[in-house]
């Protein structure tokens, strides 16, 4: 793999480089927000490991760019702002995982690594068409090849992690996954993790998929647990549209 690292101090840069390197992946570093995005677009790289501080552009608008452009490459965002505001921020900008400095380097590399797995099964799922090219739910059209939500004329651009827990959770329609599952699943994390991310996530895509988010009848809550995915026609979900009509179940004891 060929990894793509913008990061502006060069002692940082040249660090996870050389342990890239180690990891037996090509690394590549650029020292600002400018030259990263252009590097980034070019297309070369498989992933991109991204300081939010940097000269002219910083981290959020290399991400919200690369996003706006429909750029999937996967981004590992690292940053010494550690807030749950600025986590919300980064994933809300594009990327797909979120490292606060300072961090351990095993950790680092481990959830690099889980970004390119993350990429490569998520580029096999579409290959497989398991689910197909596009599903639709309520009314609403998820497109996963062009990372879309379209719905009345409007069109949402979705993030490449929204897309895959999207991904994760309908084909897991009806089963209870925990959090812990989506961590290792679809994050392709081992060691323990604040969770909140998922419930964030969860929460948009709730608002892109509920009549009434605050009351989901379609990602519901297990309380205790984590969530399922519930359409009520599981018989012809691959690859097929579903009814606006389709027949919600309600289970009180999830919501």
């Amino acid at each position: 793999m060929k990894i793509l690292i913008v990061e502006d101090e060069a002692h940082i840069a040249d660090g996870l480089k050389f342990n890239i390197e180690a990891e037996g992946h090509e690394a590549e570093i650029a020292p600002d927000g400018e030259s990263g995005l252009a590097r980034a677009e070019s297309g070369e790289f498989d992933a991109v490991v991204l300081d939010v501080m940097l000269p002219g552009i910083d981290g959020f608008g290399v991400a919200r760019t690369l996003r706006e452009k429909q750029n999937y490459i996967p981004i590992l965002m690292l940053t010494a702002r550690g807030r749950p505001e600025d986590v919300l921020n980064g994933f809300e900008s594009g990327t797909d995982d979120y490292l606060a400095k300072p961090f351990d380097l095993d950790i680092f590399l481990a959830r690099l690594n889980g970004l390119l797995r993350r990429s490569e099964w998520s580029r096999r799922e579409t290959s497989e068409n398991r689910i197909g090219d596009t599903f639709t739910i309520n009314g609403k059209t998820i497109d996963f090849a062009n990372l879309e939500l379209r719905t009345d004329g409007e069109t949402i651009h979705l993030t490449m992690m929204e897309i895959k827990l999207l991904r994760y959770l309908i084909e897991h329609e009806g089963q209870t996954v925990s959090r812990k599952t989506i961590l290792e699943d679809v994050w392709g994390l081992q060691e323990d993790t604040d969770t909140r991310a998922i419930d964030n996530f969860i929460v948009r895509l709730r608002k892109y998929l509920e009549d009434k988010p605050n009351d989901p009848q379609i990602v519901r809550t297990v309380r205790g647990v984590g969530y399922k995915f519930v359409t009520g026609t599981k018989d012809s979900l691959r690859g097929k549209e579903h009814s606006d009509s389709a027949e919600l179940l309600r289970d009180d004891t999830n919501r």
